[in-house]
């Protein structure tokens, strides 16, 4: 629960310093409101509720007329970072370091004629993207991405899903528990986050600030925006495509309905991979296994509905949300370069050669296959599928992909639940011919199935019932 009430800084010399460091920040700004409207949380997430942010600031932006920019309004979080110091919410790791997670969030929405006060739905907006931080312990940075599948303000509005930017006037501060950056919520429509999806976050922000109907140069958020830029500006995609050709996605991971099988090992015998798939004999994922997926996770998780995604070795099946971390990309790419944990040796893991292996998608995690082959492995990277009901993971390997244990002599190789596939640039564009009707998925029927018998590999695309209890 959450209660509106005026901000008190005329107490400030009361004030935590951590909390009094960003109000600091935002008297910078706005030294004619010191008393904003706050959406504040009744019980404290430190003190058992369940809203981390202790509170939501709401002011009133004039915007910069000079510049284009309209009135809108200006919300800051309280919380992400470390407001207190004794450890009751975050762990003090240094002067130098980041504050508890190292940002807050804010967000402008464009101000509607009439309107004297702020709408508070922003508000749990980003109380849901903090319990996804706080949940995963997933830091978020610009350019990430953020598919929410619904309006924000649940309203019938084309803006369903988020890119996240520095926010272009509040500056990083310097509090005595470490520094706090300022991540702005960008909302965008369906098209815009497919084209962050398939090029990257960053390259989409950049075009949205040179459209004025998409917030400028300031991305305000307009609810009522009613086009996309590639509407807007049909030349818009042809850069987008263009960016696709040359860098590749920076998407390299997804939390997805997803699961394989083993083909080439009878249903009797004990070792059998199928009871992976089936859950009857569960495997677990090791320490660095996990550690490592999750790394690859944490710069790419595919959110599909509101709920909040659950750390990655939570074995709760939940529905999803998630986001993607854009990185500097590079021609050869490696499994360990990715984790903060490397790949155990070779020679200490049982890892198993297989001949034949059939991978199954609900939809959504299925019109990825294309992104995850055109942006990925054919610019020398690699893209990981993370089953959200158990430990399974699918991770597809192209040859310039170093510390992977999938070989061009053994493409297909499992280590316990996780499956790696390498394939071959050839092969690559002859699944992407194949796959072409994923990229309408309305016009696929379902089941779909795809088959490569001379490579003994088999999708299927499988509706989203399939996966309310294990497959057959």
């Amino acid at each position: 629960m959450e209660e509106l009430r005026p901000s008190g800084p005329g107490i400030a010399a009361l004030l935590p310093p951590g909390l009094d460091a960003i109000y600091q920040e935002c008297r910078r700004l706005y030294s004619d409101q010191p008393n904003p409207l706050q959406v504040t949380a009744i019980v404290k997430y430190w003190l058992g509720g369940p809203d981390p942010l202790d509170y939501i600031s709401m002011y009133r932006n004039p915007g910069s007329p000079t510049q284009d920019i309209p009135e809108h309004w200006h919300y800051v979080s309280f919380g992400l970072s470390d407001l207190y110091g004794d450890n009751r919410v975050h762990e003090f790791t240094g002067l130098e370091g980041p504050s508890g997670f190292g940002f807050e969030l804010t967000f402008r929405l464009r101000r509607e004629a009439g309107e004297t006060a702020p709408p508070t739905w922003p508000a749990e907006l980003m109380q849901g993207l903090a319990r996804y931080v706080f949940q995963s312990e997933n830091t978020l940075c610009s350019g990430d991405h953020v598919s929410w599948h619904s309006p924000l303000d649940n309203s019938e509005s084309r803006i369903q899903h988020m890119l996240l930017t520095e926010d272009p006037q509040l500056q990083p501060v310097h509090t005595p528990f470490g520094t706090v950056a300022f991540l702005q919520i960008v909302g965008v429509c369906t098209e815009e986050l497919q084209a962050a999806q398939q090029w990257n976050g960053q390259g989409i922000l950049e075009l949205l600030r040179t459209v004025h109907v998409a917030g400028g140069s300031w991305l305000i958020t307009d609810m009522r925006r009613g086009e996309t830029i590639f509407e807007s500006d049909p030349h818009l995609q042809e850069r987008v495509d263009k960016g696709i050709e040359t860098d590749g996605s920076n998407l390299s991971g997804v939390s997805a309905k997803c699961a394989w099988v083993d083909l080439s090992r009878p249903p009797e015998d004990e070792d059998d991979s199928r009871s992976i798939y089936l859950e009857m004999q569960p495997r677990r994922l090791s320490d660095k296994d996990t550690e490592q997926i999750r790394e690859v996770l944490r710069r790419g998780l595919e959110m599909n509905t509101k709920p909040i995604l659950p750390p990655i070795n939570s074995q709760k099946p939940q529905q999803q949300n998630g986001m993607n971390h854009d990185r500097v990309p590079t021609r050869k790419d490696s499994l360990e370069s990715e984790s903060s944990a490397a790949i155990v040796p070779h020679e200490l893991v049982r890892t198993r050669q297989l001949e034949s292996v059939h991978l199954k998608f609900n939809q959504e995690s299925g019109t990825l296959i294309p992104l995850s082959l055109r942006g990925r492995l054919l610019h020398g990277r690699h893209f990981t599928y993370k089953s959200i009901t158990g430990d399974t993971a699918i991770t597809f390997v192209s040859t310039g992909v170093e510390g992977a244990f999938a070989t061009e002599e053994h493409p297909y190789a499992a280590h316990g639940p996780w499956l790696q596939i390498l394939l071959n640039e050839e092969f690559v564009e002859k699944m992407l011919e194949d796959l072409e009707d994923l990229t309408s998925p309305e016009e696929v029927i379902l089941p779909k199935e795809y088959s490569w018998p001379e490579k003994k590999l088999k999708i299927t695309i499988l509706p989203e019932s399939a996966f309310d209890s294990p497959l057959q």
